[in-house]
This record gives C-alpha cells, structure tokens and sequence, in this order.
C-alpha cells in the first residue's frame, strides 16, 4: 500500500534545507504531493532563490527521504521558487525586519539597524578573538584548524575573517562558494561544518582593500548583522595583526568575546604578541590563554626540531598570567592542507597537528567554558 500524502510529509520532516538548517517542511517549502495508487511520489519543493547552489544536494535528501517509505516505488521531484513576497516573509521570520539593517543610524536608506546578536546578554554564541601582535605567526591556520576541531565535536562554528585587507580563510577552509543573498540577508558558505563570511567573497581577485576606519567599521558591523549566522556555539574571529580600528571596533561589537594570542616561540614574535594582550587588557576584553605555533618540526627519526627556538609561548602566558593552551608543531601538511583548502584537522586528525588542535578545542570549548549563564529571562525585578 502507498504512502498517505501526510506519511510523506511526516518522513521530509526531518529534512534540512543546507544552507538554513531547518526543516524544509517548516520552512514552506514544500508545496505539492501528489500520491499514486502504484506508489509513484511526486514533490514539488520550492527553492529560496533561481539558481540554487545546493539544489542537487536537496533533491538527494529529499529523494532518499521519501524513497525509504514502505511503498514507495518512484519519486519525481520537481522545483519552483519562491515570490520575493515569501523570501520577505521567511527573512523576517529567520532573521528579523528586513527593513533593519546593519547600522548605529539611518544611512543609505536603510531603518534604524538591527543590534549585534552576539552582543546581546541572552547570547549563547562565544565569539573567539584569534589574535596577535603581528603576522606570519600562523594566526589563519590556527583559526580555520580550531574551527574545524571545534566542529568535529558536534558544535556549531562560524568564522569571520576579520582580516580585511589580508583575507584567507576562504582559501583555507575551502569554502569558495559564494555567499546567497536572501533578500538582503546573506548565507554564509559552509565547509567542513563551518560557516564563513569574509571580504575575499566581495573583493575582485588580486584587488587590495584600500579603506579607512569608518567604512572597515561598516563593513564588520554587516558581517556581524546581515549574515544569517543562526546563534552558534562559536564565533571564531580572525583579527588582522596589530592593534588598530579592526580591534577597536569589535571590541565595540563582541564585548563578551574571549581573546587568544597567537604566538611563536621566538623572542621577536613573543615581544609583539604581548601588545594584542595589551590591547585587550585596553578595552576591557578577557585574554583567556595562548597558543604557541611552530613549536617544533619532527623529523623522520622522532627528534624535535626547535627552528624558531623554544618557550616563547610560556614565557608570554606567565607574563599575561593565562595558560599555554597548545603547542602546534610545525608539519609540511599542516602547509598544504591550508593551500588547498584541506584544513589538516578535518583530514588527518590523528597527525601530530591534528591532535594537537583537537585537545585545543576540547580545552577551550569545556575546560575555559565560562562559569556566568547569561540568560535573557533570568532578571531582578
């Protein structure tokens, strides 16, 4: 016997849209089913934009969701899209009013602007600052490969590459999708479990960034509004090096965020790095711990290495009175992974490195969890 049109609904259910992660049912999209005596399922789904970059990725999920019912002998899935009326609609229902934009004030027609979500007290997301003094310290690897470890334990990561005008964490992480706009609110691409927004998605190839403060301060305050991040464990931000109008802002935006020096072992790289510690100490962040990078290189007989030195990022957590989270040894892989867009944390997790960061992310996500439940319903009255 054939599937009732109700069975069918029930077994999309549990069905995800990709990109906005819920239900297609709760999100209207599915529009039509149409049931056969001989077991024929017929699905008409509308999709959120013309040209959907995840269509072939739903009508997998879909056709292996309805084909699993008892009875079912063919599915034919078919595709509209979505008026602009019910995009409005379902960005309103997501991601608030549309007529609310990223913004303090009222600029280039926008309303009055939406508040930062992770700003806010009833925020569950802990927005990670990866920071240091200056570059060349590793600071995007240890981004992208801590956001993937991080995701590899079942939570939900976003990373914002707040390094604009030396993006890559695209490349790194792989993610070389471009961003949907869904009615004026964009969806960030995802790779290995984590989504990512940066200006490399807005920037013509071999085009450098030439912006002052007030337009860099725009463009985070968008990142942080107009991208539907839907409330993540973590918010993982990679800072540009140094301590100017990046660091400034989102210490404006993120006042709860948690900040993490990156350093290497040599004196040179640790002298530097104490001025991200400094900086934070300024406006009233929390440095919670360092990590040191190129620790080590092992070679093919076992012996360490010590090419850029040693205790370097002990020195500079007993300065700043944190602990030394990790240790990140320096491996050839850990290199290519970040060029190909292959982070060595998702595809060699048992490596050397790929340990490493993996009891980093357990030490950061349980052991320096924060101890204040903040919670929007728990007020004095």
């Amino acid at each position: 016997m054939p599937p009732s049109s109700d069975q069918v609904v029930d077994a999309l259910r549990p069905v995800q849209d990709p990109e906005l992660h819920r239900s297609i049912v709760d999100l209207g999209m599915v529009r039509d089913i149409t049931v056969t005596p001989q077991g024929s399922v017929a699905v008409l789904i509308a999709l959120t934009v013309q040209g959907c970059p995840l269509r072939n990725e739903i009508q997998s999920r879909v056709t292996g969701a309805v084909g699993a019912l008892d009875g079912v002998t063919n599915v034919a899935l078919d595709f509209t899209v979505m008026t602009e009326e019910e995009l409005s609609a379902l960005r309103q229902r997501l991601h608030g009013d549309p007529g609310a934009t990223a913004g303090q004030a009222p600029a280039h027609g926008h309303a009055q602007g939406r508040k930062i979500p992770f700003a806010e007290a009833g925020s569950r997301t802990r927005p990670l600052l990866i920071s240091s003094g200056k570059g060349g310290v590793g600071k995007s690897s240890i981004t992208t490969n801590l956001a993937v470890a991080l995701a590899e334990r079942g939570y939900s990561v976003g990373v914002l590459d707040a390094d604009v005008y030396g993006f890559s964490i695209p490349r790194m992480l792989g993610a070389d999708r471009d961003p949907v706009v869904l009615d004026e609110m964009l969806l960030p691409p995802e790779a290995w479990g984590v989504r990512c927004i940066s200006m490399a998605y807005f920037v013509p190839d071999g085009q450098a960034v030439i912006w002052r403060g007030p337009m860099l301060h725009k463009a985070l305050e968008q990142f942080l509004t107009d991208v539907y991040w839907d409330d993540p464990d973590f918010l993982i931000v990679d800072m540009p090096p140094g301590t100017g109008d990046i660091a400034i802002s989102l210490s404006q935006y993120l006042p709860r965020a948690e900040v993490y020096v990156v350093t290497t072992p040599q004196a040179a790289a640790q002298q530097v790095a104490r001025l991200s510690a400094a900086m934070a100490e300024k406006v009233h962040m929390e440095v919670k711990g360092v990590i040191e990078n190129m620790s080590w290189f092992t070679g093919d007989d076992g012996t360490r290495y010590e090419l850029f030195g040693s205790g370097g990022g002990q020195e500079l957590a007993d300065e700043i009175g944190v602990p030394l989270l990790s240790q990140i040894p320096l491996l050839p892989a850990l290199r290519v992974g970040g060029d190909e867009g292959k982070p060595i944390a998702a595809v060699e997790p048992d490596s050397e490195a790929g340990r490493a960061f993996r009891a980093l992310a357990e030490r950061i996500a349980v052991e320096l969890k924060p101890k204040k439940v903040f919670r929007p319903e728990l007020t004095i009255r």
